[in-house]
C-alpha cells in the first residue's frame, strides 16, 4: 500500500489517522475519537510499511508497552506483556473476545490492532491493570480480492503470505489467509522459529439486518525460547546490568539442545448481529479455544563466584548454571536439576458475550445504553517432567548448547526430581479452571449537543480452582484450592464535543484482578495463605484527554494527563513463578501524546510520546518505598515517516523509516539492577510496477545496537540485530 492509497483511506476514515476506526468489539461502540479513553490503534497501513510480522512488532509503535519473558518452574513464554509497567499476558483479546493460548502470535490475519489504556473492567471483566490489548482480525467482505507476499532476508528469513477473499453472492463472501514462516534470529545463536497458520471465514447477511460470522484460526509454531543473559552487578557498581554489557557476546545462548517450545493453537468464533431497528442492536459473540503446547528451557544464573571470576581477569572460568535459583559457582557438581522444568500443557476455553447497544431519549436528553452479560470458562491440564541426567554448567563467554541427551522422564517416575515451589510443595501436576459471569451496563447521556456523561458498571462472579497432585504423596499431599469472589468495578467519564473534529474528556475507572486469574498463562496461578484470595489487585484510573481530527480529516492527534494507583501489588518469585499477593501499592503517572495521518499528498506520519513517573507508594519493604515501578521508562517515543515521491509513474519510489527509544528501566522492585536505553533506527524503500505487483526492502535497527526486547527481574533478552528483508507482494 503506497501513501497515497493511504491518504485516500484516510478521508474514509482509516490509514494513518485512526481518530474515526472503531474499536471491532460492541461493547465500546463509538469509535475511537469518541471514546473517553487513551487508544493507541497500530493500522493496516502502518503495519504493511514497516512489513510488520508478529503481535510484538506492532506493539513497539505504542508507548507504554513492554514484552516480558515468563518465569518459574513452569518457565512461561508466548507473548507476555506489560502495558504502564503492569503485567498484560491475560489481557489480550481478539475481537473483543479473551485469547487464553500461550503462544506467539503471528500477524497474518490483523487487520489493525488497539491498545486501550487504563483499567477496563467495565468492559472486559477481571483484569486490565495497565490496559488491554485488542487484535481485530481480517473478514469477508463484498469485494473480490486476491493477494500474497513473499518475504526474504538476514536470518535466513522466508516467509509467504496468502489473503483471499470471494464474494458469493449478494450477501454472503468467504476469506481466508494463511502464513509459512521460517527464520533464525540476527544476532542470537541457535535460536529459531518455524510456524504457519490458517484461518478461513465466511459471512452472511452481509448488508443485511442480520449478519453471521463465522471464522477459524490454527497456528502452529515449532521454536526455541530464549530466556535472554543473566543481569549482574559489576563489583562496585551501584547497580547490575545484563552480561552483554561488559563485554560478553550478544550471541551467546545459554540453553541446551533439549530446550522446544512446540505450540498447536485453534480458536473457532461466531459473531451475530442483529439490527432490530433504527435504534437497537443485537450482539453475540462466541469462542472456542483449543491449546496445547510442550516447553523445556533454560535460564542462566550467573551467581557471585561466577561475577568475581569474569571481572576479576578468569573469564574463562566463569560459568552459569542453566537452571535453578543458585549458580555454577567453582563448577563442583555434574549441573543443576532445577526450574524450569519441562511440561505439557492442553488448555481449552468458552467464552459468550451478549451485548445490545441501544440509542433513544428521555425528553431532551439523548442516551447511548450498552447492557448485556459475559460468560467465559477456561481450563488448564500441565504435566511435569523432569531430567535424569542434570544440565552441565555453561561457560559464561563461550557456552555450549550440545549437552546430548538428558533422560527426559514423567515426572511421577522421578519424583526427586521435581521443583519444590515453597508451600505448593513438588508436585508434577497441575489443575485448574477459571469460570467468570459477568453483568455489564452503562450509559452516555448528552446532556445538551456537545456535552454528555458517561457511567456504568460491571459485576462479575469469579469461581477458581487450582489442584496440585502426584510426585511424593507421601511426603507432600495433593493440595486442592477453591475461592468464589464477587467484584464490582464502576467507571464514569465526563466527555465534551464542540464539534465533529474535537473531544476532550475526564475518566475516571477501576479494575480488579483477582488471585487465580493467570490459570493458562501463569506458572503458578496462586498460592496458599491469608492473601491468596483475600486481597485482589485493585487499581483506580484518573485520566484527563483531548482528541482532535484536523485538516479535513487528514491528522488525529491525542494528548492524555493520567494517573494510575494500583494496591495488593501481585508479584511472581523471580526463582519459583510463584503469584504471591503483597500489601505494596505503586503509582504510574504521566503525559502520552500521538499524531498520525497524511501532512501532505503522499507523505505520511505516525508519532508518540510518553513521558511517565513511577513510583512505589507503599511497601513492606522500606527500602523500596519511593522506589520506580519495574519496566515503567521515564521517557519513551515512535516516530516512523514515508514519502511517496513520483507517484503514478513509472519511477515511482517509496522510502523513508523511523527511529524509536526507550529510556532504561528498572527491572526488580529494589532498582538496583537495570536494562539500558533502547534505541532502533529502521527504514523502507519500495517501488510498485502497477496497481498489482509491488517490491520494496526493509532495514531494522540499522545501528546494529545492542538493544534488549524482553525483561524479566533478573534477566534481558537482547533485540536481534542490524537485518535487511526484501519482499515481494501482488494484490489482484
Amino acid at each position: 500500500m503506497d501513501a497515497t492509497d493511504e491518504e485516500r483511506l484516510t478521508v474514509t476514515g482509516h490509514g494513518f489517522n485512526t481518530m474515526h476506526d472503531t474499536l471491532g468489539l460492541s461493547r465500546m461502540p463509538q469509535d475511537v475519537m469518541h471514546t473517553p479513553q487513551n487508544i493507541n490503534v497500530v493500522p493496516q497501513a502502518l503495519m504493511r510499511q514497516q512489513n510488520v510480522k508478529s503481535l510484538d512488532e506492532a506493539l513497539r509503535n505504542v508507548p507504554g508497552v513492554t514484552a516480558s519473558i515468563g518465569e518459574g518452574a513452569g518457565g512461561m513464554n508466548g507473548d507476555q506483556f506489560l502495558i504502564r509497567g503492569f503485567q498484560a499476558q491475560n489481557d489480550i483479546y481478539e475481537d473483543g473476545l479473551r485469547d487464553f493460548g500461550v503462544y506467539s502470535r503471528d500477524s497474518f490475519n490483523f487487520d489493525s490492532v488497539s491498545v486501550i489504556k487504563g483499567p477496563s473492567s467495565e468492559v472486559f471483566g477481571n483484569g486490565t491493570t495497565g490496559g488491554a490489548i485488542n487484535m481485530v482480525t481480517k473478514t469477508p467482505g463484498l469485494q473480490n480480492h486476491y493477494s500474497s507476499e513473499f518475504t526474504g532476508g538476514s536470518g535466513s528469513y522466508y516467509r509467504g503470505t496468502l489473503d483471499i477473499n470471494q464474494k458469493l453472492d449478494s450477501s454472503t463472501a468467504f476469506r481466508l489467509t494463511g502464513m509459512g514462516d521460517e527464520h533464525n534470529v540476527v544476532g542470537r545463536d541457535f535460536i529459531y522459529s518455524h510456524r504457519w497458520g490458517i484461518a478461513p471465514s465466511i459471512a452472511f447477511g452481509l448488508g443485511k439486518r442480520a449478519t453471521l460470522v463465522l471464522q477459524y484460526m490454527h497456528q502452529q509454531e515449532n521454536s526455541v525460547p530464549d530466556f535472554g543473559v543473566p543481569v549482574v552487578t559489576k563489583p562496585g557498581a551501584s547497580y547490575g546490568m545484563p552480561i552483554t554489557e561488559y563485554g560478553v557476546k550478544r550471541t551467546n545462548w545459554y540453553g541446551t539442545n533439549n530446550d522446544q517450545n512446540a505450540t498447536n493453537d485453534n480458536m473457532e468464533t461466531a459473531r451475530f448481529t442483529y439490527k432490530v431497528n433504527d435504534h437497537i442492536t443485537i450482539y453475540d459473540d462466541l469462542r472456542g479455544g483449543q491449546y496445547y503446547r510442550t516447553f523445556a528451557a533454560s535460564k542462566a544464573t550467573c551467581d557471585t563466584t561466577c561475577v568475581n571470576n569474569y571481572f576479576n581477569g578468569d573469564p574463562a572460568a566463569a560459568l552459569v548454571a542453566r537452571s535453578g535459583p543458585s549458580g555454577a559457582g567453582n563448577g563442583t557438581g555434574p549441573g543443576t536439576y532445577m526450574a524450569p522444568l519441562p511440561y505439557e500443557q492442553k488448555s481449552w476455553s468458552v467464552q459468550n458475550v451478549a451485548s445490545m447497544v441501544a440509542n433513544f431519549n428521555t425528553g431532551f436528553l439523548r442516551h447511548q445504553l450498552v447492557a448485556g452479560f459475559d460468560i467465559e470458562r477456561v481450563n488448564d491440564v500441565r504435566s511435569q517432567s523432569t531430567y535424569l541426567n542434570p544440565k552441565p554448567y555453561a561457560s559464561l563467554v563461550n557456552p555450549n548448547p550440545y549437552v546430548g541427551n538428558l533422560n527426559l522422564v514423567p515426572g511421577d517416575s522421578n519424583p526427586g526430581g521435581l521443583v519444590s515451589l515453597g508451600a505448593l510443595h513438588a508436585k508434577d501436576h497441575s489443575s485448574g479452571y477459571g469460570f467468570d459471569t459477568g453483568l455489564f451496563l452503562f450509559d452516555q447521556i448528552w446532556l445538551t449537543k456537545w456535552l454528555s456523561v458517561k457511567g456504568g458498571f460491571r459485576w462479575d462472579r469469579w469461581q477458581t480452582s487450582y489442584n496440585l497432585t502426584g510426585g511424593d504423596v507421601a511426603k507432600n499431599p495433593d493440595s486442592h484450592f477453591h475461592d468464589v469472589s464477587g467484584v464490582f468495578n464502576p467507571n464514569v467519564s465526563l466527555v465534551a464535543t464542540p464539534d465533529e473534529h474535537q473531544t476532550y474528556y475526564f475518566t475516571w475507572a477501576s479494575s480488579t484482578t483477582p488471585m487465580g486469574m493467570y490459570v493458562t498463562n501463569g506458572s503458578v496461578p496462586i498460592r496458599p495463605g491469608t492473601n491468596s484470595f483475600a486481597s485482589p489487585e485493585k487499581s483506580q484510573l484518573y485520566e484527563l484527554g483531548a482528541k482532535y481530527s484536523l485538516f479535513h480529516d487528514r491528522i488525529g492527534a491525542t494528548a492524555s494527563l493520567f494517573r494510575l494507583d494500583k494496591g495488593n501489588t501481585m508479584n511472581a518469585d523471580p526463582v519459583t513463578g510463584e503469584v504471591q499477593g503483597s500489601s505494596d501499592r505503586q503509582r504510574n503517572q504521566g503525559l502520552e501524546l500521538s499524531v498520525g495521518g497524511i501532512i501532505l499528498p503522499g507523505w505520511n506520519i505516525t508519532a508518540t510520546y510518553a513521558l511517565y513517573d513511577s513510583d512505589t507508594t507503599y511497601s513492606a519493604t522500606k527500602a523500596n518505598r519511593g522506589k520506580n515501578v519495574q519496566y515503567v521508562p521515564h521517557n519513551q517515543a515512535t516516530l516512523w515517516s514515508v514519502y511517496n515521491a513520483f507517484a503514478h509513474t513509472p519511477y515511482n519510489i517509496s522510502f523513508g523509516g523511523g527511529v524509536t527509544w526507550r529510556q532504561h528501566v528498572w527491572l526488580n522492585t529494589a532498582n538496583t539492577l537495570r536494562a539500558p536505553a533502547n534505541l532502533d533506527f529502521s527504514a523502507v524503500i519500495s517501488h510498485r510496477f502497477d496497481r498489482h505487483w509491488k517490491v520494496s526492502m526493509n532495514g531494522y535497527n540499522l545501528a546494529n545496537r545492542l538493544n534488549y526486547q524482553s525483561l524479566f527481574s533478573n534477566r534481558a533478552t537482547p533485540s536481534a540485530g542490524r537485518m535487511f528483508l526484501g519482499e515481494v507482494s501482488f494484490t489482484y
